[in-house]
């Protein structure tokens, strides 16, 4: 690898879901210039096969690839899950390569949670098993539950959020009898800290709730500074792509940066 430190930060995710990871990112690291990419044309991941999700992966980093990206970071759970393997196998020798599950599995096994830890995410992700065993393989004996909560990223991406209806299905997966006595609440999808704060309230603030993007934002700034490419200062300005326009995104987009974002479609499947 020859990579520079002046080089953007690749990020990518299904859709909104990954801008909580870039705006954690944006706030510790203000120097890193990003480039992000939503596959808004493909959303939601989470019910699509392992072997889609993987070909969709793999055209987004090939393209982040060629904006000379020093990391890519894949900003979805169920894409870190049923692709990060193959990218690392075909890209790992061009580009640092890291994944939202990771980060997250080390920080809990390493900071003794004790307890019934539960977890939600899309299909894709919870039927994938794979925090059920990164977890277990580091703290054999923790208690988890997992549970898919598939209607939550669709609901995000329409805009349902602080209404009576996000509260309403927020309840009525909360309320499972799996998730009945969690001391801990993996949140195991980006989009979700958009509505963590609705999760917390459910839980009468009584439950400890992960939130993936300031443990991926904080293993970033590790990464970078441990193989010299900490940014000194910023060249340029954050871009934006999307598969396909969605008003949503850039909705949402303003409200984490705190300004106009210019979106540019790209559809790397036409």
């Amino acid at each position: 690898m020859n990579l520079e430190s002046c080089q953007p930060v690749g990020i990518f995710d299904s859709g909104v879901g990954g801008l909580t990871v870039a705006s954690a990112i944006r706030s510790l690291l203000p120097n890193e210039r990003m480039i992000y990419f939503g596959d808004t044309a493909h959303l939601p991941y989470g019910d699509k096969s392992a072997a889609s999700i993987r070909h969709y992966s793999k055209e987004i980093t090939g393209f982040l690839l060629e904006q000379h990206c020093k990391v890519v970071l894949v900003a979805c759970n169920t894409a870190s899950a049923a692709a990060f393997d193959d990218l690392q196998r075909e890209y790992g020798e061009h580009i640092l390569l890291m994944n939202v599950i990771d980060p997250v599995v080390s920080r809990i096994t390493s900071s003794g949670v004790t307890g019934k830890v539960g977890v939600i995410g899309t299909k894709g992700t919870i039927h994938s098993g794979t925090y059920e065993k990164k977890l277990r393989a580091l703290q054999p004996g923790m208690e988890i539950v997992s549970l898919p909560t598939p209607l939550l990223v669709p609901m995000i991406e329409e805009g349902f959020v602080y209404d009576d209806i996000s509260n309403a299905i927020i309840r009525a997966y909360l309320s499972s009898e799996k998730l009945k006595d969690i001391s801990t609440l993996i949140l195991g999808c980006t989009h979700y800290p958009i509505i963590k704060n609705q999760i917390r309230k459910y839980y009468d603030f009584r439950v400890d709730i992960i939130d993936s993007a300031q443990i991926v934002a904080q293993e970033l700034k590790e990464v970078l500074s441990r193989e010299g490419l900490l940014a000194s200062d910023k060249k340029g300005e954050h871009q934006f792509f999307v598969s396909d326009h969605t008003d949503y995104f850039g909705k949402v987009a303003r409200m984490f940066f705190d300004e106009d974002i210019f979106l540019e479609l790209k559809d790397l499947w036409r």
